[in-house]
């Protein structure tokens, strides 16, 4: 085994901000009282999900509240990095169903809507297909609007790239906790036996210093020896976050194989408390190693406890995506049916851009996407970074857009911009929505989009508590968005969304 000893540049410089999730990689209340703006969490059922380090409990932060501000005429273009992360939806139903409301700066729509299954049509190779359609909602004038882009159907494990995958797993003490660790433990015996002889893994953990416990194998002939690595790790001691990133990093490239995918696993908590904490510096590393070799990461946050905001942070700098898990069920759904999306990739730095036609459009919203945006000019500047994506993704923006009263006609044009993973080569492609197009009602569209938009109000409502905002076009009250997710249940046959409507029902409990 080597060991490395991690220099300590700075000693706890900063506070991290924020309780949330983790990560991996390859996106109020009208009259009936959805919402209470008024809400005091602290007052009801546990009040909000603890944050790390003191964090403040309050609502998002109403000085940067784009998603809840409408375009500026004459702006009627929004542009977008795509994203795929879902780890903030994990997280809320995981503090849910411990009696407690997330806090409402994790809480991002935009995961939520991507953490369910959609009816979008596939391209047949790399790239994207553009789905754009919509509902009217009950408030006059108002409409979503749903973007969808798909990528191709995953293939066959034998038909991807082969995989170097360096594991770096969180072993502090707060990982001895139920349901980290252990859970991690199971999840890569799992994964490991999911992977092709052809296949290769590495093997780093942290705790208060680094340590290369596997250096890059391949599974060929080996995969009991990465068992016995994996069934060893035992929870220690701090959390120097820095050091294992860095040495995980370092192990990549030593590990390097032309043609693979070549990537980081984090499995952590993200609650960093020793060594270098500042993110900025474990940042730096991360983005250098994505330029210049192609490394990707993937994060995947464990723990009641988790530090969102550092591992969103590290998930957009190493152009990857987070999820969450929580159980056995979220473990198997990440590491095994969904590690086709994980490993291979179908298009880099890609973006979304939808052009409203003002001659229709009064006014809209994008609903989340808040730390994706990107300027408008730069949709087709190719040097400007957008979202990695793989194999059998699909990415959901919605819109509420408000309809200049007595028109018709085109609506909007969604334009999909990304790079070929292998040679770089720009590719676009577009949707157009008509407003004969639209659904007359929300409630009688079809399951899908029906779906999508229970996931976008539950979302609203979560980070609406303690804040003065106000509510998106048609909001229901979370007993009638418990009792649609119930139904969209039943009809759908969907397991992902029968745990929506649990998690729509404990946040009934507080109301």
């Amino acid at each position: 085994m080597e060991q490395y000893r991690i220099r300590r540049v700075r000693a706890a410089l900063l506070a991290l901000t924020a309780a949330g999730g983790l990560l991996l990689t390859g996106c109020s209340a009208s009259g009936d009282g959805a919402s209470d703006s008024s809400y005091d969490g602290g007052n009801k059922g546990g009040g909000y999900a603890p944050a790390p380090d003191g964090e403040q409990q309050g609502g998002p932060d109403t000085s940067d509240s784009d998603s809840r501000e409408v375009a500026p005429e004459p702006d009627y273009l929004s542009t977008f990095a795509l994203d795929v992360d879902t780890a903030s939806y994990g997280y809320a139903r995981r503090a849910l169903a411990d009696g407690q409301l997330p806090d409402p700066s994790t809480v991002r729509p935009e995961e939520f809507v991507n953490s369910f299954r959609q009816d979008y049509d596939r391209p047949d190779g790399n790239g994207f297909s553009v789905t754009v359609d919509g509902a009217r909602t009950d408030e006059d004038d108002w409409s979503l609007v749903r973007v969808g882009l798909a990528t191709r159907a995953a293939e066959d494990a034998e038909d991807r790239p082969p995989a170097a995958l360096t594991f770096v797993i969180d072993i502090s003490g707060s990982m001895a906790e139920p349901g980290r660790l252990d859970l991690a433990k199971d999840s890569l015996g799992t994964m490991t036996d999911q992977l092709r002889d052809d296949d290769s893994v590495a093997i780093v953990t942290f705790s208060d210093e680094a340590e290369r416990v596997l250096p890059m194998t391949r599974l060929d002939g080996n995969r009991n020896e990465v068992h016995d690595a994996i069934d060893g790790l035992e929870p220690t001691d701090s959390t120097n976050l820095g050091a294992g990133v860095d040495t995980g990093y370092e192990t990549a490239e030593d590990g390097l194989r032309e043609g693979a995918t070549n990537r980081v696993v984090l499995i952590s908590d993200a609650l960093a408390n020793t060594g270098d904490t500042d993110s900025e510096t474990i940042l730096e590393r991360i983005a250098g190693e994505r330029r210049e070799h192609g490394i990707t990461l993937f994060g995947v946050g464990v723990g009641s406890d988790y530090g969102d905001q550092l591992m969103e942070e590290l998930a957009d700098k190493g152009d990857g995506h987070t999820a969450y898990v929580s159980d056995e069920d979220d473990a198997r759904k990440v590491f095994v049916e969904q590690l086709p999306q994980n490993i291979d990739l179908t298009a880099r730095d890609a973006k979304a851009q939808v052009s409203f036609d003002p001659e229709t459009v009064k006014e809209f919203r994008l609903i989340g996407y808040d730390n994706r945006r990107v300027d408008d000019e730069d949709f087709r500047d190719d040097s400007v970074d957008g979202g990695e994506i793989g194999p059998g993704h699909t990415v959901t923006a919605l819109y509420a857009v408000r309809h200049k009263p007595g028109t018709d006609g085109h609506l909007a044009t969604a334009s999909v911009r990304w790079l070929d993973p292998a040679s770089r080569t720009p590719h676009e492609e577009s949707g157009q929505l008509e407003s004969e197009d639209l659904d007359g009602d929300l409630w009688d569209a079809g399951p899908r989009l029906q779906v999508t938009a229970v996931a976008a109000y539950f979302a609203d409502t979560l980070r609406s508590y303690g804040a003065e905002f106000s509510p998106l076009p048609g909001t229901p009250s979370l007993g009638e968005l418990s009792e649609r997710a119930h139904d969209l249940a039943e009809s759908t046959e969907d397991e992902d969304v029968r745990q929506l409507a649990e998690a729509i029902d404990q946040a009934n409990r507080h109301d």
